[in-house]
């Protein structure tokens, strides 16, 4: 499991093959089981390939990450705020005005069971697996945006692929200075949830 070769195939069918095919009209059933089947084998190959230990670092930098982050956050807030005004401002913070709990819990679920494991996917896994295959970084940092981007090909949508290959570069970036899941979660439900917030929810298939 650890040769060039058989990571190369196992790449191509977790990272290219599966998510193409999730666009492709087919059963919702066997989509959700092959997409478990895979988280499983990831955790598996996490733990007992990698043996990756799931600990908080010690050696994070917080207010470095916090002073960084909120910039970042600051700059999408005004641009995805000013878009959402010019292409429907009907829908500028429409769920948090109209429904507060829904808004609340929607924001729960997807920042602990939805970012959270893209990130082990994503970035743990990827990066453990594929980095030392790779002798540019910047050529990594865009292939894992591409992949990322990728992964929501089932929506359909060519803002959904754009606004997340901008966002596996920024989550990519994170992880290759702070080797952190935890911080480039936090990093992605931030960005995740403000999108939700600011009116962009239904094209990024959240409940509306």
């Amino acid at each position: 499991m650890q040769s060039v070769y058989y990571k190369l195939i196992e790449l191509f069918v977790t990272f290219i093959l599966v998510p193409i095919s999730f666009a492709l009209p087919y059963p919702l059933v066997v989509k959700m089981s092959i997409g478990g089947l895979g988280f499983i084998y990831v955790i598996f190959v996490l733990l007992r390939v990698e043996k990756n230990k799931f600990k908080i670092a010690t050696h994070l930098n917080w207010k470095q990450f916090w002073k960084s982050t909120f910039i970042k956050l600051l700059l999408i807030a005004i641009i995805t705020s000013l878009y959402v005004s010019l292409v429907d401002k009907e829908q500028l913070f429409f769920v948090l005005r109209n429904n507060s709990k829904l808004w609340v819990v929607i924001l729960f679920v997807y920042s602990f069971f939805s970012v959270y494991p893209q990130e082990l996917i994503y970035r743990t896994f990827f990066f453990q697996r594929y980095r030392s295959m790779f002798k540019s970084d910047a050529f990594f940092i865009f292939l894992n945006a591409i992949v990322f981007s990728l992964a929501h090909i089932f929506f359909k949508n060519t803002l959904v692929m754009l606004l997340t290959f901008i966002g596996g570069l920024l989550f990519a970036f994170t992880f290759t200075k702070t080797k952190s899941t935890l911080l480039v979660s936090i990093e992605h439900a931030l960005y995740g949830c403000w999108l939700f917030t600011v009116g962009m929810g239904t094209m990024l298939g959240f409940p509306s």
